[in-house]
C-alpha cells in the first residue's frame, strides 16, 4: 500500500492511495487537464482510477470530479448529504454512490472508513484508508476536533493532517474580518496549533509517515507547520513532510 498527493490547498487538492490495483483518489479539485497532468508526475494513468472519494461540495475538493469522472467513467462515492448539493452536476455520471457519514465499505482492496467532521458544509467527512494492514487517515478541512474524530485516527500508520493557517498571521494578515473568523471559525479549518493539539491526542505508536496539509498561502509558512507538528511528537522538523499546492508530495510507502 502507497500513497500520494496530487496538491494540496484553496486552489485545489487530491489524495491517491494505492493497493495493488486499486487506486483511489480521495477529492478533485483541479480541471481535467490539470488533474492527469499531476498523475502523470506520478506515474498513473487517468484510466486506472479505481474511485473517486468525495470530502465535501467545496470547489477546491469537488470542483473537477464531474469532468474526471465523466471523461474517464470513473465511479464516484460520496455522502448523501454532499450529493444533494452537487446533485445537478453529477446527474449524468453514470456511477455515483451514496453513503452516510459513518458508513464503512470497501472499494476493491481498499477498506473505506469515512468519518464525520466540524465544517461549513453539508455532511462533510474525512477518511481513513486501509488494506487490512496500513491505515492512512486523512483529515484536510475542520474547524476543531471531536472524540471520534481522534479515535477514528488514533492507531494510523500514515496521517495527512490539517495545518492551514497561523493564528497571529491570520489575525494580523489583509483578509477581512469576516473571512477571518469563518476560517478560525468551529466550522472552518485547523490552525497549526490546533492541528499539533489534536496530534498529541492521538495513538501514534504506529505513526510512520506525517504530512502537514492544505496550508494558506497567505496565513501560513511549511516552517511553522512543521515547527507545531514536530514539537507534539518530539520528533524533527523534517521529518513532518508538507503535502504543496503546486506538488502534492511523491510516493510514500510502508517499510515491514
Amino acid at each position: 500500500m502507497r500513497f500520494a498527493c496530487l496538491g494540496s490547498g484553496s486552489e485545489g487538492n487530491g489524495l491517491l492511495v494505492e493497493c495493488g490495483s486499486t487506486r483511489v483518489l480521495i477529492d478533485c479539485g483541479f480541471g481535467v487537464r490539470d488533474a492527469v497532468a499531476r498523475l502523470a508526475r506520478l506515474g498513473v494513468e487517468a484510466e486506472s482510477i479505481t474511485a473517486i472519494l468525495v470530502t465535501h461540495e467545496h470547489s477546491d475538493h469537488v470542483g473537477g470530479v464531474a469532468a474526471f469522472a465523466a471523461r474517464y467513467e470513473t465511479p464516484v462515492w460520496l455522502t448523501f448529504g454532499t450529493l444533494s448539493t452537487v446533485a445537478e452536476r453529477f446527474s449524468a455520471l453514470p456511477r455515483v454512490f451514496g453513503f452516510d457519514s459513518h458508513d464503512h465499505f470497501a472499494i476493491d482492496a481498499i477498506e473505506v472508513r469515512p468519518f464525520p467532521v466540524p465544517h461549513d458544509a453539508r455532511e462533510p467527512v474525512q477518511f481513513v484508508c486501509s488494506d487490512g494492514r496500513w491505515r492512512i487517515g486523512v483529515l484536510t478541512d475542520l474547524g476543531v476536533s471531536t472524540a471520534h474524530v481522534e479515535a477514528s485516527l488514533s492507531g494510523c500508520d500514515a496521517l495527512v493532517l490539517e495545518c492551514n493557517h497561523d493564528v497571529d498571521m491570520l489575525a494580523n494578515g489583509d483578509y477581512p474580518y469576516p473571512v477571518k473568523q469563518r476560517i478560525a471559525g468551529k466550522q472552518g479549518h485547523l490552525d497549526n496549533g490546533a492541528a499539533a493539539a489534536l496530534l498529541e491526542r492521538l495513538d501514534n505508536s504506529r505513526l510512520k509517515h506525517l504530512f502537514a496539509a492544505h496550508l494558506s498561502e497567505h496565513n501560513n509558512r511549511p516552517e511553522l507547520a512543521r515547527a507545531a507538528l514536530a514539537g507534539a511528537l518530539n520528533c524533527a522538523p523534517d521529518w513532518v513532510g508538507i503535502a504543496d499546492q503546486r506538488e502534492g508530495f511523491a510516493w510514500r510507502e510502508f517499510i515491514s
